[in-house]
């Protein structure tokens, strides 16, 4: 296949190709070229009668990229756990894997070819207008360490990227002497590899070494606006950081086994509030290194606030920094932009929101509407001038649902007002209440997913969510999303795939990701072609001449 296949997949995009190998349980297959998918029109906000109207030729009023999920990763992290891999057919680990993935080691390169392909994207499919910015929803690291941040800003704002981290030589799972044959190891014998014996997996000796070589990335030249995920709060971004973990995350010692006695029937508890009991298992010896400290809450906001790259603070400000917060409110002409905090500091991968989050979210809408629905069903008018809302979040609307207790020593602790968990039904409640809500974008879930709220008590009356897929899983993909005036009441949110034009590295981490067992090119997270190339009609909320372009 071409090395640059077009990066908008309208014409063609990339899926499974021809077998390469076979093994004993899967065979592996290359990724190629298929024919692309013209945008299909979806109704559930407008109803069939008024899809034959919608004019895709409308004017634009926003333009805009989606990525989320890069999951830029230490791979020998001592504190990283991919022996529970194993356990992967038990339901009771489900919430914390996978702890590992074949390509993983390529993630900076698949995030790099990214950035470029989005650089060189130079309007939407629908408008032609130019990209104004890119919003990532969070998850940009794995496992909440310092060199993983510092690698993710240099990926987006430019800079050196520094893969390897400990010795200079590779130290990890996919090493040919590694205790397990559970990992892919690409200079290893098929006989300590499962990957390779059971699913086909290729031999490249030399790989790790030529992956985890310093390189400079472009940037992006596009302004960016971040926002905070599981994975950028908690260990592998389901557990806690409690002292003892903390000090294994810089210390010399590898686990490559679960320890005896570990209760599979509260392993996932365990892990949430006590991860480091998962280091006392047998180990291998590592070198030790002080950038895989984990950072803490306000050192991922510093990080931002610090980067060089327009806007400053990318989304985030000082008032963050000063409140322990990290939703905020970032505006263009056209479109105010509304980031949300899901991640739960009380462990978990699932995600919640907070009652003060909630009252700050009501005042935010109320200042870009000139009328709006009152909890209590009437309708309050005022002088603010209407502006579209676009919802930013890590997490979908269907799984804010963590219970878990912040701890107390943390953000927003046990007895602090501002950490009492809300109902998440209270979000869509307000959401629908505030008509200039039109989309609420989001990650977490690594697929392509699509779906219209509507407003059951005000016919016509609706935002849509859109889900889009991670970048370190299959189909490794963005979006870019266009918003435009549709005709005769109508305007249309417009989403388009994006595959990275990739280097040799970056290719050949999405083939691996195809490949991965569980999560590759038939695991159903590229979605349906109604979650992918799609023009999402709904009514106008206000009219256009009171639109500041």
């Amino acid at each position: 296949m071409s090395r640059r296949p077009p990066a908008l997949t309208l014409r063609n995009r990339l899926d499974a190709g021809p077998v390469q190998r076979s093994g004993s349980i899967a065979s592996y297959r290359s990724v190629a070229q298929v024919d692309g998918e013209p945008h299909s029109v979806r109704s559930e906000l407008v109803g069939d009668a008024a899809v034959g109207s919608i004019d895709t030729n409308g004017t634009a009023i926003a333009s805009f990229a989606h990525i989320t999920d890069l999951h830029v990763t230490d791979v020998e992290s001592p504190a990283r756990f991919e022996f529970i891999n194993r356990e992967y057919a038990d339901p009771r680990f489900r919430e914390m894997l996978p702890m590992f993935r074949a390509q993983e080691a390529l993630n900076v390169h698949a995030v790099d070819a990214l950035v470029q392909t989005i650089n060189r994207i130079s309007g939407g499919p629908l408008t032609g207008r130019p990209l104004e910015l890119v919003a990532m929803t969070g998850d940009a690291v794995d496992n909440v360490q310092q060199n993983e941040l510092a690698a993710f800003i240099a990926l987006l704002d430019g800079g050196l990227v520094q893969p390897n981290s400990g010795s200079a030589a590779y130290e990890g799972v996919q090493s040919p002497d590694w205790p397990g044959d559970f990992v892919w190891k690409p200079d290893g014998s098929p006989e300590e590899d499962q990957y390779r014996k059971a699913l086909g997996f290729p031999y490249m000796p030399g790989l790790l070494g030529r992956a985890l070589q310093p390189f400079k990335a472009e940037g992006l030249s596009l302004p960016w606006i971040g926002c905070h995920g599981n994975h950028e709060e908690v260990c592998q971004g389901v557990g806690i950081v409690t002292r003892a973990l903390e000090a294994a995350f810089v210390g010399p010692r590898k686990p490559f086994r679960l320890p005896d006695g570990i209760n599979f029937d509260t392993v996932i508890e365990t892990f949430v509030q006590r991860p480091e009991v998962f280091m006392s298992g047998p180990y291998v010896d590592v070198t030790p290194d002080r950038h895989r400290r984990p950072f803490v809450f306000g050192e991922f906001l510093d990080a931002h606030l610090q980067a060089r790259r327009h806007p400053r603070g990318h989304g985030f400000t000082p008032e963050n920094l000063e409140h322990g917060s990290a939703y905020y409110v970032y505006d263009t002409p056209a479109v105010r932009f509304i980031t949300l905090d899901t991640a739960c500091p009380g462990g978990g991968a699932e995600g919640c929101i907070t009652a003060a989050q909630l009252h700050w979210l009501e005042r935010r809408l109320e200042e870009v509407h000139s009328s709006f629905q009152s909890r209590d069903g009437t309708v309050v008018r005022s002088t603010n001038e209407d502006r579209l809302v676009v919802i930013l979040s890590h997490h979908p609307s269907d799984t804010l649902t963590n219970r878990r207790a912040h701890p107390p020593s943390g953000r927003g602790g046990q007895n602090d007002p501002a950490s009492v968990h809300a109902d998440p039904r209270r979000l869509l409640d307000i959401l629908l209440r505030f008509g200039n809500v039109v989309l609420w974008l989001n990650g977490h879930i690594h697929a392509n997913h699509v779906r219209a709220h509507r407003d059951e008590g005000r016919e016509g009356h609706g935002f849509w969510e859109v889900t889009t897929s991670s970048l370190v899983d299959w189909p490794c993909q963005g979006r870019v999303v266009e918003i435009l005036e549709a005709g005769d009441g109508l305007m249309a949110v417009a989403c388009t795939m994006v595959d990275h034009e990739g280097s040799e590295l970056g290719s050949l981490h999405r083939e691996l990701a195809g490949n991965e067992p569980g999560a590759g090119f038939n695991s159903g997270r590229a979605g349906t072609p109604l979650d992918r190339n799609v023009i999402l009609p709904l009514r106008s909320p206000f009219a256009r001449a009171r639109r500041r372009d």
